[in-house]
């Protein structure tokens, strides 16, 4: 698994692209860092930026972002909507991939170290990297924003690192606060409306925080206080959410600005409809929302599941299809369009060419296949076949559960569904893999062999890339085999209108198990491991009983039907 950490600093310049393509032009100089995303904001004054790297070199991309950051822009002169200390006002490392947040952690604290002193910026380590418990706010830590920054001379506000003081350095510079944190999603809800205090009243509605409670409940009665003479505050509705409202010229509209801080406790979708029944309540209506940034998959995935069931539609479509209705259910699209492709983070790390074969048409994909090339061969077909059998099987528990007269049952075949869509996902992404198996002991057999040494390394070489060649075939075998589950199901009680698709499902997934069990058995030959090779065949001969005569049982359940 590659290990990858994200970072996402946020630098107080929204307005002038030279600026910020100087600033971000440094981050992919350092070996293995890459750009995801930059989102600036012309009323924020603020460019979010997003790259990802591995824990030894994504340090190194941050450092030089700050520095030049700090050289470009006078934090004096600066302006803008969003709360903000510093030319690079936050810095937080995400874990990604491969790694912890003690890695994140540990990243945090050695560039915080570093840009104290090589750079002479002071500031703040919050959330998982804070030293103490208030520290893990960052509101705390930006306590007053630039203008404040007199504080850094006080016991309470001393920096984690760089000079305690408010020295010339840092007029310029400001103070930068570095973290480590999980996913957080920055998020905008629309309203139709100008004002930027009803929008503000929205957000003190949901965000946790909520507002001081005053008396009488008025906005203009005094604030309460408690015995001890602190402020009664009055909590919001949801927990892990951050928010404020503004007026945003670019757009001319209000909008609720929230900071989803777990997506665990609060997602995307959550807010949405919270907000949308907080501002029905004050005579506003939400017009849809905007995601800055980059996001996980899971938020788009998770958001279309949740609308999929408030309508009592199956949630087992594609995953394509999802975030289409996730865009759309959020109104992710109401003031600019939403790119999939370069927004959603999973997207940009794997890149184009991460399924060569998949991303082929279907005339192109068996073209390639007739081709004077080896490869793909049976393998990778005998995958595909087991993904078109799934695909079968999937249709028919979503038109059963969209069946006429059987609403009380969608939810029983949108679970079907939803197993039919992780078998077919295993099988599409086993499609490449096993080409991928078959070019490896190509290779491998391609290692020079003109000393003892190397031949001995080829020896070895050819050993693991035939074993890996025996277990990816094996891998379609044993996942094609489970999702006839699916199959049969369908037609045992599905929609009988689609008897004959579950059908030619089963018949699909029976040529995938059988076809990939003759890859595995040609590899056998060649692999000195005995022991390991009779387990092998031994599950083939399972496999291979078990699959014909479960195609057998729906072929004879459809064949009765038909009669």
């Amino acid at each position: 698994m590659q290990r990858l950490i994200e970072c996402v600093p946020n630098i107080s310049e929204g307005r002038r692209p030279e600026i910020i393509d100087a600033v971000t032009s440094v981050i992919e100089t350092v070996e293995g860092c890459r750009l995801l995303d930059v989102d600036p904001g012309k009323s924020t004054n603020r460019t979010v930026i997003t790259f990802v790297g591995p824990p030894e070199t994504i340090g190194e991309a941050a450092f030089r972002v700050i520095e030049k950051a700090a050289e470009l822009i006078d934090m004096s002169k600066h302006a803008g909507e969003h709360p903000r200390m510093g030319a690079t006002d936050v810095c937080p490392f995400v874990p990604i991939s491969g790694v912890t947040m003690e890695d994140c952690i540990q990243v945090a604290h050695a560039l915080g170290k570093r840009v104290g002193e090589a750079l002479g910026i002071p500031g703040y380590h919050y959330e998982s990297a804070a030293h103490t418990p208030e520290r893990k706010n960052l509101a705390f830590c930006r306590k007053g924003e630039y203008e404040g920054l007199e504080k850094l001379s006080s016991d309470e506000f001393r920096p984690d690192f760089g000079p305690a003081a408010f020295n010339d350095r840092a007029r310029k510079t400001g103070a930068t606060a570095i973290g480590a944190r999980d996913f957080l999603v920055a998020y905008n809800i629309n309203i139709n409306s100008t004002s930027s205090r009803r929008a503000n009243a929205i957000a003190f509605d949901i965000r946790e925080a909520g507002r001081m409670k005053r008396e009488g409940g008025k906005v203009s009665g005094k604030i309460m206080k408690d015995a001890n003479g602190a402020p009664v505050r009055q909590p919001g509705t949801l927990k892990s959410v951050k928010g404020i409202g503004w007026y945003i010229e670019e757009y001319g509209i209000a909008q609720l600005s929230l900071n989803l801080t777990d997506i665990n406790v609060t997602p995307t979708h959550v807010a949405f409809d919270e907000a949308c029944s907080k501002a029905q309540d004050r005579g506003i209506r939400v017009t849809g929302s905007e995601l800055v940034g980059l996001v996980p998959l899971k938020v788009m995935t998770d958001a279309a599941d949740y609308f999929l069931r408030k309508q009592q539609r199956s949630t087992g479509v594609s995953e394509s299809e999802k975030i289409k209705i996730a865009i759309k259910s959020l109104g992710l699209d109401d003031l600019a369009p939403f790119n999939p492709d370069e927004r959603i983070i999973e997207y940009l790390i794997g890149g184009l060419g991460a399924f060569p074969l998949l991303e082929k048409n279907l005339r192109d994909f068996s073209n390639e296949t007739a081709s004077e090339s080896p490869a793909p061969g049976g393998g990778s077909i005998a995958a595909y076949s087991g993904a078109l059998g799934t695909a079968l099987s999937t249709m028919v528990a979503n038109l059963s559960a969209n069946k006429r007269g059987w609403d009380d049952r969608w939810e029983e075949f949108s679970n079907w569904a939803d197993k039919g869509q992780t078998y077919h996902s295993r099988l599409l992404a086993l499609v490449d893999a096993d080409t991928a198996a078959f070019n490896g002991i190509m290779d491998a057999y391609g290692l020079p062999k003109s000393t003892e040494d190397q031949k001995s390394t080829r020896d070895e070489a050819i050993q693991t890339a035939t074993k890996h060649a025996i277990e990816i075939p094996m891998q379609v075998a044993e996942v094609a085999h489970d999702a006839l589950e699916v199959a049969e199901a369908m037609a045992d009680f599905g929609n009988p209108n689609s008897i004959t698709d579950a059908g030619v499902g089963a018949m699909c997934l029976r040529t995938a198990v059988l076809g990939a069990i003759l890859n595995a058995r040609v590899n056998t030959a060649d692999l000195n491991d005995k022991a390991y090779v009779g387990t092998v065949l031994s599950r083939c001969e399972e496999l291979v009983s078990s699959v014909t005569s479960r195609e057998a049982a729906v072929l004879a359940r459809v064949d009765a039907l038909l009669g």
